[in-house]
């Protein structure tokens, strides 16, 4: 069973859409004990940093979601979902993240013309190597992106970036069961379900 966690700020009706056009009916989880009997888990999210770890918290889910991660379950952050998996974020202050990956959430600068912050819309996107997300290195496809805040993380944890305003940022993380994505896979048309479907695969299998 997939997991898809009910975290009260994200739009779960579009993500299980996308879900289920690649196969899967993932069961909507709010509780530690669903997560525990999930095969796999997605975390998406939208909005501010602080309000999805206070949502977490109060769900009971973040020792959830490490203890998820220390046994080795595949998890899936979306949007605000791959900003939570990392130590901290200076969103409107200084929080504490999951800690699953080390990184820090950081607010983007637009300092060259054409770029604004927040970044709205389709940008393309080019993959750091051959992973469980992208088959290889290289242009990756075109995905909708809606933030104001990037990942910073070491180079080893990067599975894709976008050029921004002169600078590469993150579009995706990739380490060992953990995985992230900046953008909107379930926005994304056909490159978003063939990321999605990729996860699966590799990562849950028979656990659809």
């Amino acid at each position: 069973m997939i997991a898809l966690i009910d975290s009260g700020i994200c739009n779960l009706a579009s993500v299980m859409h996308a879900l289920a056009r690649v196969g899967v009916r993932p069961e909507t989880a709010g509780t530690p004990e669903a997560l525990r009997r999930a095969a796999a888990i997605i975390l998406p999210g939208v909005g501010a940093f602080a309000d999805g770890m206070q949502s977490l918290r109060e769900r009971g889910l973040v020792e959830a979601i490490r203890e998820a991660a220390k046994v080795g379950k595949p998890i899936l952050g979306i949007c605000l979902g791959m900003q939570l998996l990392v130590e901290e974020s200076e969103e409107h202050g200084r929080h504490e993240g999951l800690g699953l990956l080390p990184g820090r959430v950081r607010r983007m600068k637009a300092d060259q013309p054409g770029f604004r912050v927040p970044n709205i819309g389709w940008c393309d996107v080019s993959a750091s190597g051959p992973g469980t997300l992208y088959p290889a290195a290289g242009p990756a496809g075109t995905f909708y992106f809606v933030h104001s805040y990037c990942v910073e993380t070491p180079a080893d944890n990067v599975a894709a970036t976008i050029d921004f305003s002169g600078r590469k940022l993150a579009a995706a993380l990739e380490r060992g069961n953990l995985s992230g994505v900046q953008f909107h896979p379930e926005k994304s048309q056909d490159a978003g379900l063939d990321l999605l479907a990729r996860w699966v695969g590799r990562s849950v299998g028979s656990a659809r």
